[in-house]
């Protein structure tokens, strides 16, 4: 399973590192379980065209509004969106998970819920900031049942 994320604060990235460590103890409780691939998407990466499929893993980070009647502006992450964007790679995009805060109330995981709309993918999951071992787990469930549809 291949994921692509974008990382702020760190919280994503670490999430992610712990999901493949946990890719890698299932798959050897049973190698018909998946490996978890991850490529980082930053300001600095090259845009590449995608032919594999693979997830999506973003944080929430936007300004202004309050998501639901006076609008946001994603910002921090836009480089993520314009990655999806190029050659059209987000048609090989199975779901999205979404991470933040849920002291932000409504506007947690909005950036995720944003571009299932935007891009007509599912909005597979969901995690608070770096996220917990039964987290891991759920996540990692999810994707594979995602990846086998």
């Amino acid at each position: 399973m291949n994921i692509l994320y974008i990382s702020i604060s760190g919280n994503t990235r670490a999430f992610v590192k712990r999901l493949e460590a946990y890719a890698v103890e299932q798959h050897q409780l049973d190698p018909k379980n998946p490996l978890i691939g991850s490529k980082e998407i930053s300001e600095n990466s090259p845009f590449e065209i995608e032919s594999a499929p693979f997830f999506t893993f973003v944080p929430t980070y936007l300004e202004g509004g309050n998501g639901v009647d006076s609008g946001d502006t994603e910002i921090l992450t836009e480089v993520m969106r314009e990655y999806l964007e190029y050659e059209d790679n987000f048609k090989h995009c199975l779901g999205v998970v979404g991470s933040g805060n849920k002291n932000f109330n409504y506007q947690y995981c909005l950036t995720a819920k944003q571009y299932s709309e935007a891009f007509k993918f599912p909005f597979l999951a969901d995690y608070e900031l770096r996220g917990t071992a039964a987290d891991c787990e759920r996540v990692y469930h999810i994707l594979k049942e995602n990846s086998l549809n």
